[in-house]
């Protein structure tokens, strides 16, 4: 079968048709990245993004960023507070922020904003973590700042408790689990604090208004998040790294779940973040796998997530072998496609797994075409942006 009848240019018409050949219509809609950093893609993705504000009535926008950071340019977008430089700079975690296409399409989102009195939003649905994690201050003191009293706890507790951020925040905690404070006494009575908080916000949410509940829901699961994650930091099992991972995800996918009941949004992140399927990564002398935010997200949404997945042909100068998936697709006649992967996966027979001659780059597994909707190809990663600092 010609794989170009499963295939057509990437435009607004293809994106339209692609979500017209779902089973359901998507309240989110994953958009992956095989490589962070590529600049091409994401000014592609802004123009998906744009067709979906258009033409499909979708109304926000996540990001694989800090989703406490993503408050501040939530701010900006909706009500213009801070400038554009702040904002990058504040708004966007992991090095995203200095990105080019990011930036403009944090200018696009507040100049539609400006001009329509339905809103577009912006979040980040990332932890304020990477390996290591922040401390839980902001979110705890955010929590309890919404919140009507008299309350059981004070700030001054909080604050005792909390200590200073940075013996929270210590890189160093990565490979020696001995320098987490996770596990000891203050952060223990934290997570407890935490959970009468979380459940005093259950008993008050009728009197907060809906940005307002919102927010507060936001500050809870991540203060939650946080300290549950800062305490496995402190486990010094085999099992650590895994366990860490699949929390990372678990925090992605809450926060997910709460951005389709504003839905439908499109959802930018790393194809292992946002698959339907368990994540594979080599980390040392062990191979950690753990469940993908993208897999837990659809148990809760089911058809209502939908998945396209980026690949790209020449990455760093180096072309795919031809008998490879991107080497298939790298035969197609445009530039930018969008594939259909299940058709694709039924079509093709026993391709070779594509080996990454780019460290950062994540090639399509041959064998789990089937748990992808689609393939968003750029034949080739003209602009790769540095990694940052």
């Amino acid at each position: 079968m010609d794989i170009r009848e499963m295939a057509r240019p990437l435009d607004g018409a293809s994106v339209s048709a692609f979500l017209r050949s779902l089973p359901a219509q998507p309240l989110l809609l994953g958009l992956g990245e095989a490589r962070h950093f590529v600049g091409e893609l994401g000014e592609v993705r802004n123009e998906i993004f744009r067709h979906l504000v258009e033409h499909e009535g979708y109304r926000s926008f996540a990001i694989e960023s800090d989703c406490l950071m993503g408050l501040v340019v939530d701010d900006h977008i909706t009500t213009g507070t801070g400038t554009l430089d702040d904002v990058m700079e504040r708004g966007i975690s992991h090095g995203f922020g200095a990105s080019p296409a990011n930036r403009e399409l944090v200018r696009w989102m507040r100049a539609y904003n400006e001009e329509h009195d339905e809103k577009l939003r912006f979040h980040g649905f990332d932890g304020p973590l990477e390996y290591w994690a922040a401390s839980p201050r902001q979110a705890l003191t955010g929590l309890h700042g919404l919140l009507d009293g008299p309350l059981p706890y004070s700030m001054e507790t909080l604050d005792t408790l909390l200590g200073p951020d940075d013996r929270w925040a210590d890189e160093a905690t990565v490979m020696d689990p001995s320098r987490s404070i996770g596990r000891s006494p203050d952060a223990q009575r934290l997570r407890l604090i935490t959970d009468d908080l979380v459940a005093l916000l259950d008993t008050q949410a009728p009197r907060l208004r809906a940005r307002d509940g919102e927010r507060a829901a936001l500050y809870g699961r991540t203060a939650t998040g946080l300290l549950r994650y800062h305490h496995w930091m402190a486990d010094t099992s085999p099992a650590r790294m895994a366990r860490l991972s699949a929390l990372r995800d678990a925090m992605m996918a809450a926060n997910l779940r709460a951005v389709a009941e504003q839905g439908p949004a499109l959802v930018f992140g790393h194809n292992l973040h946002l698959q339907r399927n368990k994540s594979f990564v080599p980390f040392g002398d062990q191979q950690l796998e753990w469940w993908s935010a993208g897999a837990i997200t659809a148990t809760h949404l089911g058809d209502r997530y939908a998945f396209l997945a980026s690949a790209f042909g020449t990455v760093s100068d180096h072309a795919p072998a031809p008998d490879t998936v991107e080497g298939l697709l790298s035969s197609l006649p445009w530039d930018h496609s969008v594939i259909d992967a299940r058709r694709l996966s039924e079509a093709i027979t026993r391709p070779a797994p594509r080996i990454s001659h780019d460290r950062a780059y994540f090639p399509l597994d041959p064998a789990r075409l089937d748990a992808i909707d689609g393939i968003v190809f750029l034949k080739k990663a003209a602009r790769l942006e540095a990694w940052p600092d």
